[in-house]
């Protein structure tokens, strides 16, 4: 089995807020996030896939064609926008962090894929902060 990573970078804002929290313990718990006129960061996504090289090609996929998939399915929809209120496949109240956006992209490029399978998201919303995700 080979993996394949493509990087792909949005910039994006954001707050991690609860209503029902006192603007105190909202600032505890997220600290920065919780500014409530929003805060941004320059995200890099890494979407690594795996599958056997195609003998012709040695491809496992065409690189070309996943930064257009990438770049369709979460990157042109996410890019200088703000998470909590502007991208469609975020529900409402979810909080934008690193962790639910991993689940969420998984979920928009997974069923994309052709003749290779999506291993891993990983997600770095600053160089000292990242999640991955591999599926259920």
């Amino acid at each position: 089995m080979v993996y394949l990573t493509r990087r792909e970078r949005f910039n994006a804002a954001h707050k991690l807020w609860v209503d029902a929290w006192s603007d105190d313990r909202n600032r505890e718990m997220f600290g920065k996030c919780s500014n409530k006129n929003w805060h941004g960061h320059n995200y890099d996504l890494f979407v690594t896939v795996k599958g056997k090289p195609d003998p012709v090609t040695g491809f496992i996929v065409d690189v070309k064609q996943l930064s257009k998939l990438i770049k369709s399915s979460i990157v042109d929809k996410v890019d200088h926008c703000n998470l909590n209120l502007d991208v469609d496949f975020i529900p409402k109240g979810m909080q934008p962090t690193t962790e639910n956006l991993v689940i969420l992209f998984w979920q928009q490029l997974e069923p994309l894929l052709e003749g290779c399978q999506l291993h891993c998201i990983k997600l770095y919303e600053t160089e000292n902060i990242f999640a991955e995700y591999y599926g259920e």
